[in-house]
């Protein structure tokens, strides 16, 4: 496992696995059944990256977006060709959270809301930008 491991908490491990896959195309390594028909992690592979999901388990505080009306943070996915992911994503049933478009970072940039409750960004380098004109473009985007 790699030094961080992001572990997210969906209803229905199962079906949110299939999705990663169809979506996002998350390819599943390995999973820990349980009886009654919960699943306590399946281990997902992003390109070189793994994330591992789980079922929501309420009696013990594990619980999802969904329960929760919102998440706080985002996971970032970065691909050669976002407009094709982002398209494939919201055939696949995800809501747009932010519009895809070309950033003052560099990137083109736009996150989703995947059928779980969760926040993706999905980004592709387009360009090298300064620290400074970073800082500059921050600025001026959130009114600093």
């Amino acid at each position: 496992m790699a030094t961080l491991t992001p572990h997210l908490v969906v209803r229905d491990v199962v079906r949110a696995a299939q999705w990663y896959a169809e979506a996002l195309d998350a390819k599943e390594l390995s999973r820990v059944p349980l009886p009654g028909g919960k699943v306590m992690t399946i281990e997902l592979a992003f390109g070189d990256s793994t994330v591992m999901i789980a079922d929501e388990f309420p009696d013990h505080g594990i619980v999802s977006p969904l329960t929760l009306g919102g998440t706080y943070g985002a996971l970032q996915i970065a691909t050669d060709d976002a407009d094709a992911l982002w398209q494939r994503a919201l055939n696949a049933g995800a809501t747009v959270f932010q519009p895809l478009a070309d950033a003052f970072w560099g990137e083109r940039h736009g996150q989703i809301l995947d059928p779980s409750g969760h926040r993706w960004g999905i980004s592709q380098h387009l360009r090298e930008v300064s620290p400074d004109e970073i800082a500059r473009e921050a600025a001026k985007a959130f009114g600093a």
